[in-house]
């Protein structure tokens, strides 16, 4: 017999209570709750015998076996899952509205053609979808779609096509009829992925959830969600810009510190294996307010272009505008410059950009923060074919960053002749590069007057 009870859920964060209550003792939101209704069967003594495969063994009786891995088409998604697409995996991937979450599934699935692939839309109709691999230019007679949102209907398909891969598209959409509550609730959310990932183990089958995101730029649904799951993916990126980039949140079968950049084109997402070259404008050379940082996210160095504008306060309180960068840490840096390095920026607009849309959250990329401020200030560019890798304290001292060695090699590899770091630095790392100048400072007013021959 089927046993139904009303509870409240927050439906930011899965916090249950018997009763409604005003603020979430979990999150502490308000008036985050709403009644939804549990129906359980109830469970027999028979299913209380534990079965043999339940029977505690020691972990020495247990034999290592290799992760199937399925390599796919698109390396940089093979370089951020750790190698390709485990068997029996379940991969949530998040992001914003129009980043191309979408996009990146269905060429995954096209681009797949040994595989048989079941893509399965909840959010758009097969017209819509049909249009889209129109676009993407690529054809695949193994890939079916179904236009489904009952869980129970999906898992039906799923058990008599036994894809080589399903994609759901989105798990927000699929709600179940043993509960009650709307599609998109934290029961429903936590029910459909549960029986899915059930579904990938059983099968193994590997399953991609797209996922949607909050407007505080976290996922949808309970954070039990992203704990059922084995690769929580976050697609990032302005969608004013083409960039964008793939990072791995959480990875049961590889690493966290791999990236993937691709370019929004009208064929898809095209991959970007070389993304120094792609984010540094051709025509910088002799502009005031700009300079180059190597910076290292995850694994991956990469040289970025910090643009900087300072100008006269218009108004009675300064501007401090940042896009991509921290802004506290922006007026920690400008301070740093006011006592430590003389430099009067109290009356001016400070205005900062990362070029290409990217948000950069390294340390290392402070030098040439500070480098294209004063460059904008003084309006004199750096010196050509300089670039910078290090921390700002705020004592002023110049410290070291993490994996100089492959910044370094970047920086060389783009045909930069001068690069300001740390005089902290192991002098056994610079005798390793000679095509490259490698400049040790030890405070911020030594790399200023390098560069811009300041008293």
């Amino acid at each position: 017999m089927a046993k139904s009870r009303s509870i409240f859920v927050c439906q930011n964060c899965g916090y249950e209570a018997p009763k409604w209550i005003g603020k979430c003792p979990s999150c502490q939101k308000w008036n985050t709750f709403t009644e939804e209704t549990v129906t359980r069967e109830k469970s027999s003594s028979s299913s209380r015998i534990p079965s043999s495969s339940s029977v505690p063994q020691a972990l020495t009786e247990f034999k290592t076996q290799d992760n199937t891995r399925i390599i796919t088409h698109i390396n940089e998604l093979n370089r951020v899952l750790g190698g390709g697409l485990v068997a029996g995996s379940v991969v949530l991937l998040g992001g914003e509205p129009g980043i191309g979450k979408s996009t990146l599934a269905l060429q995954l699935a096209l681009t797949s053609g040994e595989l048989k692939t079941l893509y399965i839309s909840g959010e758009e109709s097969g017209n819509q979808i049909k249009m889209r691999a129109d676009r993407l230019e690529v054809q695949n007679s193994n890939c079916y779609l179904l236009n489904e949102v009952q869980l129970e209907t999906v898992l039906a398909h799923l058990e008599s096509l036994r894809p080589d891969l399903a994609v759901i598209d989105s798990i927000q959409t699929m709600h179940t009829d043993t509960l009650d509550s709307i599609p998109g609730s934290i029961s429903q959310i936590r029910e459909c992925a549960s029986r899915l990932l059930q579904f990938a183990k059983k099968t193994s089958t590997p399953v991609i959830l797209i996922g949607h995101i909050t407007k505080e730029g976290n996922l949808a649904g309970p954070k039990v969600l992203e704990h059922l799951v084995d690769t929580v993916l976050q697609f990032e990126g302005d969608s004013k810009y083409n960039y964008r980039i793939l990072r791995a949140v959480k990875n049961r079968f590889g690493s966290i510190s791999e990236l993937g950049i691709f370019e929004m084109q009208q064929n898809g997402m095209v991959e970007i294996k070389d993304p120094s070259r792609i984010l540094l404008s051709e025509n910088f050379d002799g502009l005031s307010g700009v300079a180059i940082a190597a910076t290292i996210d995850g694994m991956r160095p990469f040289l970025v272009e910090i643009q900087a504008l300072v100008s006269s306060a218009a108004y009675g309180t300064p501007q401090r505008t940042t896009t991509g960068f921290d802004y506290r840490r922006l007026n920690m840096l400008l301070a740093v410059l006011e006592k430590r390095a003389g430099f009067n920026l109290t009356s001016k607009d400070v205005f900062l950009n990362i070029a290409g849309g990217l948000k950069i959250n390294d340390p290392g990329i402070d030098l040439a923060v500070i480098s294209s401020i004063l460059s904008s200030n003084v309006d004199r560019p750096v010196k050509p074919y300089t670039c910078f890798a290090a921390e700002v304290g705020l004592s002023g001292e110049i410290r070291p960053v993490t994996r100089i060695d492959q910044r370094i090699h970047e920086a060389e590899k783009m045909g930069f002749k001068h690069m300001l770091i740390s005089a902290s630095v192991d002098k056994k790392i610079l005798s390793r590069h000679k095509t490259i100048n490698i400049v040790p400072v030890n405070r911020v007013d030594q790399a200023m007057k390098y560069l811009f021959s300041v008293k």
